[in-house]
């Protein structure tokens, strides 16, 4: 079965993150996600029998310092998501790879592969990197210009996209990868992977303009989700003569009362924060990355030790779905969600705020989903 997120109309649903260690939430509490392999596993299946739409992680390579251990344990996303493919019938499985960490022969053909393991189901998360530390750990050096990145990121995409759409064996002339006599097979199904793209900067919306079929981008409520969305469309029909899908990623806080949804909060994100992990992930956004948008970085840590600093849903199921909707209404293709406890807390999200939706008209029965 192929995968769903370039043909269902409604408003798309999946994971972030749940292959790193603490997800999203960058705290100490003793119940964080550890993100073995077989939590991993189940969780998978839990989201591909519920009908969620993709499972996307992150590429990270070295954590961030504190005592919660945040991002220092993290499956591998190519090899994550060819398990989880060969796992699951219906969910499509994002890698997410860093063009400046690897060679595009390779990723065509990990990629490639990925998508025959999952029968047409595999996406592809390009980033063009942003994290100093890890370009030091591999032995590089972080270009200071976006536009640098940004021209790497854009060649390594033409070569991968050539490998997948030409046949026999050419040359890939570059400035960053000069490429002889290469060929590819087997191709992609569907002759390309679904592409997703994070990016806020002049550079990040140019690359998804031209590139992306979904722009992945933080948001600071719905008003401005309205605002974003129709910049970045606008964007693309004008740059590009294209039409892009934008998706937000969230991180969720479901409880019965809202009070018990805030005092949960409380308790992981204020009073179990790991500090240290949290500045160092905003320095970062900050210096390099340009993820956020400038008010989003001028809030409260809270929310990035909650969730990385992406958006909030926080309350009872009806509120969850609430703004959920209010998100669907400003234009967003879908969204991406993250929890403390994904496989425990995924499960009560299915039974209580999955229903709403579809009564709602916001989200199609997984029967109806996948039934082409």
């Amino acid at each position: 079965m192929s995968s769903t997120l370039l043909t269902s109309p409604d408003f798309k649903l999946g994971l972030f993150s749940p292959n790193c260690s603490g997800g999203l939430a960058i705290t100490t509490v003793a119940d964080r996600w550890g993100a073995s392999w077989a939590d991993n596993l189940a969780l998978a299946r839990l989201a591909d029998e519920a009908g969620l739409d993709f499972l996307l992680p992150i590429a990270r390579f070295i954590g961030y310092p504190g005592t919660s251990g945040f991002h220092e344990s993290v499956l591998e996303p190519v090899p994550w998501a060819a398990g989880l493919l060969a796992a699951t019938r219906r969910i499509t499985v994002f890698a997410t790879v860093h063009t400046a960490f690897n060679h595009p022969v390779v990723s065509a053909k990990q990629l490639a592969t990925l998508d025959h393991v999952g029968q047409g189901r595999a996406g592809l998360n390009v980033v063009a990197g942003w994290n100093e530390p890890e370009y030091r750990a591999m032995g590089l050096e972080l270009p200071e210009s976006h536009d640098d990145r940004y021209a790497l990121a854009q060649e390594w995409w033409d070569h991968v996209h050539a490998l997948w759409t030409r046949e026999g064996r050419f040359d890939l002339p570059g400035r960053f990868f000069d490429l002889r006599g290469v060929e590819a097979a087997p191709k992609p199904i569907n002759g390309a992977l679904p592409l997703l793209n994070a990016g806020s900067s002049p550079q990040g919306r140019a690359f998804a303009a031209r590139n992306a079929d979904f722009v992945f981008t933080a948001l600071s409520d719905p008003d401005h989700g309205a605002q974003v969305v129709a910049e970045l469309r606008a964007d693309a029909r004008t740059r590009c003569g294209r039409d892009v899908g934008v998706m937000a990623p969230a991180f969720v806080v479901c409880r019965r009362t809202r009070a018990e949804a805030e005092e949960f909060l409380r308790h992981y994100a204020e009073e179990n924060a790991d500090r240290e992990a949290v500045d160092e992930l905003m320095r970062l956004q900050g210096m390099y990355a340009r993820s956020f948008a400038n008010d989003i970085m001028d809030t409260l840590r809270t929310r990035f030790a909650a969730g990385h600093g992406t958006c909030p849903l926080i309350g009872t199921p009806q509120e969850v779905a609430d703004e959920i909707e209010r998100y669907a209404k400003a234009g967003l293709s879908g969204m991406s969600l993250a929890f403390l406890d994904y496989l425990g807390e995924l499960e009560d999200f299915v039974a209580e705020v999955l229903p709403r939706l579809e009564a709602r008209g916001i989200r199609l029965p997984a029967a109806e989903r996948f039934s082409a």
